[in-house]
């Protein structure tokens, strides 16, 4: 047997390393360098890969604006939706259809049956009865000027006509009709094979049912209400208990108008109001039984309110027999009250109204109603000979006849006046008397009243004597200082203080301007131009506000705010949902937050882009937040300086940022508010942003609110990573996170670091 001989033990030679700590080494290096190459790697991956963009919204869906009708005088006359009309041929098809009950399984159900023509084209009951006799689930809504809706169903589930009348028709508890024995049905009668021939070209399809009727319920519009008649400028179409009630209906007290938006009376959007259930053990949950969107459980689609008289009960479950038992629901701040637990929609904040006023404003929803004679006909005979239904009575007609007032002529032309209001007199009487062209001049003094402005080119102007300016004061009781609606309107000179909603309110206006006014203490805004086109806000001082001082909202450019002072409010200045804003040389100090830059979901406008923010003293905004729980305005952080949420294009340069708390300027998300699966109805990331050359000295000091709650420490700028192309040009200044991209970034090295921070905050978040 051989023996080998035992190896010697390993002797280091001088100069060279051992064996064992060479191989250590090796180690090191395939431990250390295997995860940066496959980290470089991945980083190489993230400079080219695609970052999520929001589609551009096609101008004619971005809403916003005055969106005023050709001619118009005022922003009560405000542009219907663009739809297209339908074809004659198909319409008149589409009303035979609609009224015969041979579209149900039991020859015994129309569309008809459930949308009575003398019943607002509902049927009167809590919720519709189906084809075996059993009631169904929800309330008939209204067919009314549903040409003009954008989602249908209480739930919003379908988006067109052609799309929601298959539901009715096919669902075995609706119609239960079946789509090809239906069709064989009416291939059988002659008049339809005619009709559908010269409509649709010999084709008698299911969809062409659906398509037709659809036509039908496009010609279902109203424009000639005394409501329209008054808008259009006949001031006497609305008797004096009607524009009383549209006085509350606009105001920030009761706060209708912000979903019953004019003219469809309704912004078509989703809330949440916690209408009581029927059956609480079988909760109705609307919205988010379809889609996850922003607040979606129990929110419901707004209805229209044109001829809601006629339509009763009331909610998408009939709970409500009256409207005025809808009033008492809203001024009880919705479903709490009743039990149901939920957080209403932030418009829903209940209120005190008198039994006149309330009063007052159902009579005005009676000038909402309009029917035309030839829209509510039906046919004598359908062409299946099967039962058609009848006309019926219905008692809220002989109401709204009542409520109604006898055509005036119209006011003659006349030379611009000037109309001297002196103290004692009230300030309306001067406005009533004024027609467009007119000035108003207030002598100074102190008025208790809501001033309402619906004729065009009006300027009202306080009269200043050294210290002395007309004061409008509320005492806490009234809801706004001033509420218009007339193009061309000027307020110039005026103190408004202790109001309950805002100091001054105008809606869908075009070429608004504010100069010159001291508002104090007036409640959810102090001056508030919403939906306008048009608006200069100049040289005015506002405090004491709990949502904005200054807030425009839902505009359109030019929008200019100049030259104010706004301290010791919520929010400075807020622009929302807003297009080409410049906002300069204004001082913003010892508010909750300086100036926001807000694009907001469930809103008539649904863009936020080109705002300048510059030449501002934004300071010391660290003013503890009061504004009303749940409300958006109630999580901006105290310590806010500028914060733009989910806007796109805002620059925001050579302003003096200094002593905000929680961070100098905040770039974020509507995502910051909601959950990442929320389906919004607008494009949800902040995208082309530049913020650069601006002044900071000691933000971040002491976050506060949300970045606190993130566990985020201050900064003079944040971002919290979301959207494409945004950048920072401020070498100097604090940053959160750390490194942010440049405007001079190749498009690589920004695409690298948006993939980086979306993980980090993905997993904050």
């Amino acid at each position: 047997m051989t023996i080998q001989p035992a190896q010697p033990a390993s002797i280091p030679v001088e100069g060279m390393p051992p064996i064992q700590t060479t191989r250590k080494r090796r180690w090191w290096r395939w431990a250390v360098g295997i995860p940066l190459l496959l980290i470089g790697a991945l980083l190489v991956a993230f400079a080219y890969l695609p970052v999520p963009e929001d589609k551009p919204l096609p101008l004619a869906l971005q809403g916003g604006g005055a969106r005023q009708e050709g001619g118009a005088i005022n922003g009560l006359q405000a542009s219907w939706p663009e739809v297209a009309a339908p074809d004659p041929q198909q319409a008149a098809l589409g009303k035979l259809l609609f009224y015969d009950p041979i579209l149900s399984a039991n020859d015994d159900l129309a569309c008809a049956s459930c949308h009575q023509p003398d019943l607002g084209f509902s049927d009167g009951k809590p919720v519709s009865v189906g084809a075996h006799g059993d009631n169904l689930r929800r309330n008939a809504p209204s067919l009314w000027d549903v040409a003009y809706a954008t989602s249908l169903f209480w739930d919003g589930r379908s988006k067109t006509l052609e799309e929601q009348m298959l539901t009715p028709l096919t669902n075995e508890t609706e119609m239960a009709a079946n789509p090809e024995e239906l069709v064989t049905q009416l291939a059988t009668i002659p008049t339809y094979q005619e009709a559908f021939k010269a409509a649709f070209g010999d084709s008698l399809t299911i969809k062409n049912v659906g398509s037709a009727i659809a036509a039908f319920e496009r010609t279902l519009i109203t424009h000639n209400s005394p409501f329209d008649q008054y808008a259009a400028g006949d001031f006497n179409a609305l008797t004096p208990a009607q524009r009383r009630g549209f006085n509350v209906f606009r105001s920030a007290q009761t706060r209708c108008f912000e979903c019953h938006t004019w003219p469809t009376f309704s912004n078509y959007t989703f809330n949440v109001l916690g209408v009581p259930d029927t059956n609480p053990l079988k909760p109705d949950l609307g919205q988010v039984e379809i889609v996850n969107g922003p607040d979606s459980t129990r929110a419901f689609r707004t209805p229209s309110l044109r001829n809601v008289a006629l339509s009763a009960p009331y909610m998408h479950n009939g709970v409500f027999s009256t409207l005025d038992e809808v009033v008492d629901f809203y001024a009880k701040g919705g479903g709490p009250a009743f039990g149901v637990k939920v957080a209403p929609d932030e418009f829903l904040q209940g209120f005190t109204i008198s039994d006149q006023q309330k009063s007052d404003l159902v009579q005005f929803l009676y000038a909402l109603t309009d029917e035309p004679s030839d829209l509510i006909s039906i046919p004598s005979a359908v062409p299946s000979g099967l039962p058609v239904v009848q006309h019926m009575d219905n008692p809220a007609r002989d109401l709204v006849e009542r409520s109604t007032v006898a055509p005036s002529t119209a006011a003659t032309p006349h030379e611009p006046q000037t109309i001297t209001v002196h103290a004692g007199e009230t300030i309306q009487s001067g406005v009533d008397q004024a027609q467009p062209g007119d000035t108003v001049l207030v002598e100074p003094g102190v008025y208790h009243e809501t001033v309402y402005v619906d004729n065009p080119k009006i300027t009202i102007k306080g009269i200043i004597k050294g210290d002395d300016r007309p004061w409008l004061d509320g005492n806490k009781t009234l809801s706004d200082g001033f509420n218009t609606t007339g193009d061309d309107f000027t307020l110039e000179n005026f103190g408004v203080r202790n109001y309950i909603g805002n100091g001054v309110l105008t809606t869908r206006t075009e070429r608004v301007v504010y100069r010159n006014n001291i508002i104090q203490d007036t409640g959810l805004y102090g001056l508030y131009p919403v939906e306008s086109t048009d608006v200069l806000v100049e040289h005015n001082v506002v405090s004491g506000i709990a949502d904005a001082a200054i807030y425009v909202g839902q505009s359109r450019g030019p929008i200019t705010v100049r030259n104010n002072e706004v301290f010791n409010n919520v929010t400075g200045i807020e622009i929302e949902n807003s297009t080409n804003a410049e906002v300069y040389d204004n001082y913003a100090h010892d508010n909750s937050g300086g100036i926001l830059v807000f694009l907001l979901p469930n809103n008539p406008s649904k863009v936020g882009y080109n705002t300048r923010v510059y030449n501002n003293r934004i300071e010391n905004n660290n003013h503890a937040n009061f504004g009303k729980p749940n409300s958006t305005v109630s999580k901006v952080p105290q310590g806010t300086g500028i914060m733009i949420m989910t806007a796109d294009n805002t620059e925001v340069f050579n302003n003096s940022i200094k002593g905000n708390q929680s961070f100098g300027v905040a770039l974020t998300s509507v995502y910051t508010l909601y959950t990442r699966d929320t389906v919004f109805d607008l494009g949800a990331l902040p995208e082309n942003n530049w913020i650069h050359d601006n002044t900071f000295e000691h933000n971040g000091y002491d976050a506060q609110g949300l970045v606190k709650d993130l566990g985020l420490s201050g900064a003079d700028l944040m971002w919290t990573g979301e959207g494409w192309n945004n950048a920072w040009d401020e070498p100097t200044a604090s940053k959160f996170p750390p490194l942010l991209p440049g405007r001079n970034w190749a498009d690589p090295a920004k695409r690298m670091i948006w993939h980086v921070y979306d993980i980090l905050i993905r997993a904050l978040l």
